[in-house]
């Protein structure tokens, strides 16, 4: 009885827990949902469920002569897709080399990505900027491209090194023995089976640009270089009048990309090796 007893109390707790965590990640959620559907421009005169629901801040967005946010959403999926992309090429080549190939440095190498990663991003801004600034990148998209492809390396390497590392050797040799070249191994085999860990590293690069605030910032100075992040910061500070329920509208519409690109790449999240090498 006691162990029953004590079992329950266990899956008590343990939904309570979740419930907890539920309600805190999902209330700012609603709340911002309910604001952008308020009429009116203050936040205070927003509420969770909205009396007089609106969607005139969202026709705004899109129609209004004064609004550049098609703009910025452009700027935005273009960074976002372009990084996600380069960046899967980039982790998964080093990856494999670090993987499969034996070399001079190689221990050095990865210590090397372990300890850049314990620097926050913040330490490198000023550095960054003089690079962009001799490169003649400054206001550039390519230029915040190049530094969000080259600033995931060390952390993604080390994510989908671990992941190859799993995947057997002797699908390799086999491979090899059949005449099969680098190339061929690296395209036909490894990445069909890395595919979970190559969703997870597309996801990640694909949603950092969408909302990064302070690079973009830092970086792109012309409004219509501007990313989502930069521009609807101008709807809240005093040159638009503090604009909170058009903030909230345009925060909502951020959202749809990312869970879009998740919901697209959800079945390789669940899928595992075993399953990818029995179909393979």
């Amino acid at each position: 009885m006691r162990a029953k007893l004590r079992s329950k109390l266990s899956l008590a707790l343990t939904y309570l827990i979740l419930v907890v965590g539920m309600v805190v990640c999902v209330y700012p959620v609603l709340w911002v949902i309910g604001a952008s559907l308020s009429p009116g421009e203050s936040v205070f005169s927003s509420t969770l469920i909205p009396k007089n629901a609106t969607l005139d801040h969202y026709l705004w967005l899109f129609t209004s002569p004064d609004s550049q946010y098609v703009t910025w959403y452009a700027n935005t999926l273009k960074i976002a897709s372009i990084n996600a992309v380069l960046s899967v090429l980039i982790t998964t080549g080093t990856a494999y080399i670090f993987s499969r190939y034996s070399f001079v440095g190689r221990k050095y190498s990865l210590m090397t990505f372990l300890a850049l990663q314990m620097f926050p991003s913040i330490m490198t801004m000023v550095a960054l900027y003089l690079l962009l600034n001799m490169l003649n990148l400054l206001d550039s998209h390519w230029g915040l491209i190049l530094i969000y492809a080259g600033a995931q390396i060390p952390f993604n390497t080390w994510l989908v090194k671990g992941y190859f590392d799993t995947i057997p050797r002797g699908l390799d040799e086999a491979a090899k023995i059949d005449g099969a070249s680098h190339a061929t191994i690296f395209f036909r085999i490894l990445l069909p089976l890395a595919r979970p860990i190559i969703a997870v590293v597309f996801l990640f690069n694909f949603m950092g640009p969408m909302t990064d605030f302070l690079l973009p910032q830092i970086v792109l100075t012309s409004p219509e270089n501007q990313t989502l992040a930069v521009g609807l910061f101008n709807f809240i500070n005093d040159q638009f009048g503090k604009r909170f329920t058009l903030f909230a509208a345009g925060s909502v519409l951020v959202a749809l990309p990312v869970a879009i690109v998740f919901l697209s790449l959800q079945r390789y999240f669940i899928s595992g090796l075993t399953a990818g090498a029995s179909k393979g």
